[in-house]
């Protein structure tokens, strides 16, 4: 998978974007806008040649960015990183703020699951011909459908 330049570890666009779950053009994007820092390219194809540095760099973005956090924060986060110990409650207050959003979103996709069973739970009251069972789920459900539009305006 890898290819070997001065003795060290080294991977192609492909291999980082493989190893980080990130795509091709994301890489260059990122690269492109300042996220992942200058990336060494070889001297004679002018390809991009990532160190086992620069992939354990990417991942941890790339970890950040399946949290859903937004390139500003990204940027600040890694800006912070390079501050040193006197970031440290910027840093713990940017996470935390992540957290809290991830939190909402499991919040309310927990919620969506729940009317989707509850919706099952009716068709199958209907199949089984059960309608009072029926309309008690229906209630369910409508309560349910309530909540997640209520969690839409506190948004």
């Amino acid at each position: 998978m890898s290819t070997q330049i001065d003795r060290k570890q080294s991977y192609t666009i492909k291999e980082a974007a493989v190893l980080s779950g990130l795509t091709d053009s994301t890489l260059r994007y990122y690269e492109t806008i300042g996220l992942i820092p200058h990336v060494t390219r070889d001297a004679s194809s002018k390809y991009r040649v990532y160190s086992e540095d620069d992939i354990n760099y990417i991942v941890s973005i790339a970890c950040l960015s399946a949290t859903g956090m937004s390139i500003d924060d990204m940027k600040e986060y890694l800006s912070n990183v390079e501050r040193g110990e006197g970031a440290a409650p910027d840093q713990i207050k940017l996470l935390d703020e992540q957290n809290r959003r991830l939190a909402e979103e499991e919040r309310n996709l927990k919620l969506r699951r729940h009317y989707l069973q509850t919706k099952a739970d009716y068709w199958r009251a209907v199949q089984n011909k059960d309608l009072d069972q029926a309309a008690k789920v229906s209630e369910k459900a409508i309560a349910i459908a309530k909540e997640v539009k209520e969690s839409r305006t506190t948004i």
